[in-house]
């Protein structure tokens, strides 16, 4: 059974004259990795904020069709009782800060402390996300102090901290170096297995291959792909994305007839390593 569905979803906002979505329908299984792709103005965000029950309870405008989130209608749900069902990552954590709240420890527990856990079980849960996101070492800090990466990793602890199963993060790594994707990136992965399910706007594609296992393409609005995350990857330039790096590569040293053209382009460092390692390289036969 679907943890969260989509039926026949179209949304236009206040004051605009075109359709954001058009008739999306998609359904997610609990504890699956799905990513959204799309070119900039295919309204990736305005889904998610449909998934989490934002539209339209707080962006408002013209909704048609339906969102269930954990079998709850978000048009008949209140958005406090959604948020903990289902929890979202703004693209722009600073959006995201409550300005209520004077240390990064404070700002994690402000969900709790709302739903009147006891404090006790709000320090151990707090304690836990500053650790998993590594804040662990600014919980006195006041939020906006943080650099632009930390505020993105303060965003993804303030709502893992309220275990909602399903989490819906609109460029998770948009804020961060390198070595920091890959920190959020893994503990994205660590909660996909413990059954979270995870719906992720990201560019970052090799990520994407990494950890999606379905992809969904967005195009003005309309859902115009949806299916296995290397099908989907292999074809990116039919919607105007860019190719994985590894992809790139591949594609290339074909073009130049370095390696045989048979077989689908690699989109992670792994099936990279296979397709070069497996190609005969074109003209060996003549080295000495």
């Amino acid at each position: 059974m679907s943890i969260l569905t989509v039926e026949s979803l179209s949304f236009k906002y206040l004051e605009s004259s075109t359709l954001a979505l058009k008739q999306v329908s998609v359904a997610f299984e609990p504890g699956s990795v799905t990513a959204i792709v799309g070119a900039n103005g295919a309204a990736k965000s305005t889904l998610c904020y449909a998934l989490a029950g934002f539209i339209p309870h707080f962006f408002k405008g013209e909704m048609r069709g339906s969102v269930h989130v954990n079998g709850a209608d978000t048009r008949e749900t209140p958005l406090a009782k959604l948020v903990t069902q289902a929890g979202m990552v703004f693209q722009n954590p600073f959006n995201q800060i409550s300005g209520a709240k004077l240390s990064v420890f404070e700002e994690v527990a402000f969900g709790l402390e709302n739903l009147g856990v006891p404090h006790d079980e709000i320090k151990a849960r707090v304690d836990r996300a500053l650790d998993l996101f590594g804040l662990e070492g600014a919980s006195d800090q006041s939020p906006f102090a943080l650099s632009g990466g930390q505020q993105q990793r303060l965003a993804l602890a303030s709502i893992f901290v309220m275990d909602p199963p399903i989490m819906v993060l609109d460029e998770p790594t948009s804020q961060l170096d390198p070595e920091g994707t890959r920190e959020v990136m893994g503990t994205i992965q660590k909660l996909a297995t413990q059954g979270r399910t995870i719906v992720m706007v990201e560019h970052k594609l090799e990520w994407i291959a990494r950890l999606a296992s379905r992809v969904l393409v967005l195009d003005h609005g309309a859902l115009v792909a949806d299916g296995e995350s290397g099908a989907i990857l292999s074809r990116a330039q039919e919607w105007g994305l860019n190719e994985t790096y590894y992809a790139r590569a591949a594609r290339l040293a074909q073009e130049r007839g370095l390696v045989s053209a048979a077989g689908s382009l690699p989109q992670t460092l792994e099936q990279a390593t296979r397709f070069f390692g497996n190609r005969h390289v074109v003209g060996t036969e003549n080295r000495n």
